[in-house]
């Protein structure tokens, strides 16, 4: 890889004999459909099988194509990282070898990450995506894992998707240490980002070979949860020390709207004379108010792009007292059930509701009532298909009515502008193409190589 590249694709390896030619394939058919000046780096970690040979092998064929076998310090996070190093671009994009990751959006976290964005995650989570093909225990620790990571990055639907693009700049200088498979945590964690695009994608389970999913890989991970939040707290200057900070002063104003809350309920049944009930739901309704304020203004302080919910005060006022309502029925609801059916002392009882409505009131306002933008429109607008046995795939954009077929078998793909009825077909081994007219019944034959043109009537 000698050449500068606009991006480096990075397919992290450990025996993927049965999958490493096929997505090798499907990326170089990929960029070349899409006119991308990309390279491919396998990083592999000294696989068993045959996987190095066939890379070695395909090196001859594609000259943006080149394999680094790690011989010690075994791990997929590692490998990336290593593949970060050794990247001759820009920009890089992390794809698994067994095809759980569709190529054919190469182009579009290509065109994110040109249009502004720091990093670009593959979401199953977001709107669009799906996961198929999953056991329900694999569906469970996923989703364990999701939720454990959008404590720290609550805007990211998908914080340890192992799809994922970024910019050279955001770990520039950063000291990366990860621990098993959940390289995107650290990145977000360390790197210096501001710009998150996630676009949805289904994740298929690999059609060959092995998962490599095991409960060490899952202890690995609650220790890089505990390292990033060890991390945020001696560095403070990340995104997860800045969501510490906001729920320290959620917190603030949680307390500050008790002391309301009792004020005016003194208040109202002192001084106006007010039936304690009566009094006591003004006082609530008070220190919601006070409480959303001061959260709206201090706490989260909307400057940056929003989505189309949290731009509107009023929709983001009725959630929040949504969500306040709700949290006083679960403190109520824990108080009585441990005290009455576990023999716990009420204050002890109070205190554990508070604290546990404390998390539900923080991490529900931060997903919905006060969440930015982070995905762009192609959850709504964009959708992906791919068919893993045939190694074909389909982008179709509903607002700009055009698409993408790739089949990396017969390295040939179609682009489709449904507006226009035009068409290109091109073959990336002749590079040759085929222009289509279907209105005029014309096409327009363009070989690459000799800028020759032959032009045809049907």
């Amino acid at each position: 890889m000698d050449a500068q590249y606009e991006i480096t694709v990075i397919i992290p390896t450990f025996n993927e004999e049965a999958n490493i030619a096929d997505i090798i394939e499907a990326v170089n058919s990929t960029l070349s459909a899409n006119n991308i000046r990309g390279g491919i780096l396998v990083v592999d970690d000294e696989s068993r099988d045959k996987t190095i040979k066939i890379v070695q092998n395909l090196t001859l064929k594609y000259n943006n194509l080149k394999i680094i076998v790690r011989h010690e310090d075994h791990g997929l996070s590692q490998s990336v990282i290593e593949g970060f190093k050794q990247a001759n671009s820009d920009i890089f994009i992390v794809i698994d070898a067994d095809f759980s990751h569709p190529p054919v959006l190469i182009p579009l976290f290509y065109r994110e990450i040109r249009k502004g964005a720091d990093v670009v995650i593959g979401s199953r989570y977001i709107h669009g995506g799906k996961i198929q093909q999953w056991p329900l225990k694999r569906r469970v620790l996923s989703l364990g894992a999701t939720g454990l990571g959008r404590i720290l990055f609550p805007e990211i639907t998908d914080p340890v998707s192992g799809f994922f693009a970024l910019r050279k700049e955001v770990i520039s200088g950063v000291q990366l240490h990860p621990r098993g498979y959940k390289i995107l945590m650290e990145v977000l964690g360390k790197g210096q980002w501001k710009s998150i695009v996630e676009i949805p994608f289904t994740f298929t389970d690999r059609q060959n070979g092995e998962s490599k999913l095991t409960f060490c890989i899952i202890s690995d991970y609650a220790k890089q949860i505990l390292s990033l939040a060890e991390y945020s707290l001696t560095s403070r200057n990340n995104q997860i020390w800045n969501e510490w900070k906001k729920m320290v002063k959620f917190g603030f104003v949680g307390f500050s709207g008790v002391l309301v809350n009792v004020g005016f309920l003194y208040l109202f049944t002192e001084y106006l004379g007010l039936y304690y009930i009566t009094a006591s739901v003004l006082a609530i309704e008070i220190a919601i108010l006070n409480n959303f304020f001061l959260n709206d203004y201090w706490t989260f302080d909307l400057k940056d792009e929003v989505n189309s919910f949290t731009q509107n005060r009023l929709k983001r006022f009725f959630s929040f007292q949504c969500v306040s309502i709700v949290g006083l029925i679960i403190n109520i609801g824990i108080l009585y059930i441990l005290t009455d059916f576990f023999g716990i002392y009420y204050l002890v009882s109070n205190l554990i509701g508070i604290l546990i409505v404390f998390f539900w009131n923080y991490l529900v306002n931060r997903h919905i009532t006060w969440k930015l933008k982070t995905d762009s429109n192609y959850s709504s607008n964009q959708s992906m298909f791919a068919e893993i046995d045939s190694k074909q795939g389909m982008f179709v954009d509903t607002n700009s009515k055009q698409g993408m077929f790739v089949d990396t078998d017969s390295k040939q793909g179609m682009f489709v502008d449904t507006n226009s009825k035009q068409g290109m077909f091109v073959d990336t081994d002749s590079k040759q193409g085929m222009f289509v007219d279907t209105d005029s019944k014309q096409g327009m034959f363009a070989d690459i190589d000799f800028n020759e043109n032959d032009k045809f009537n049907k």
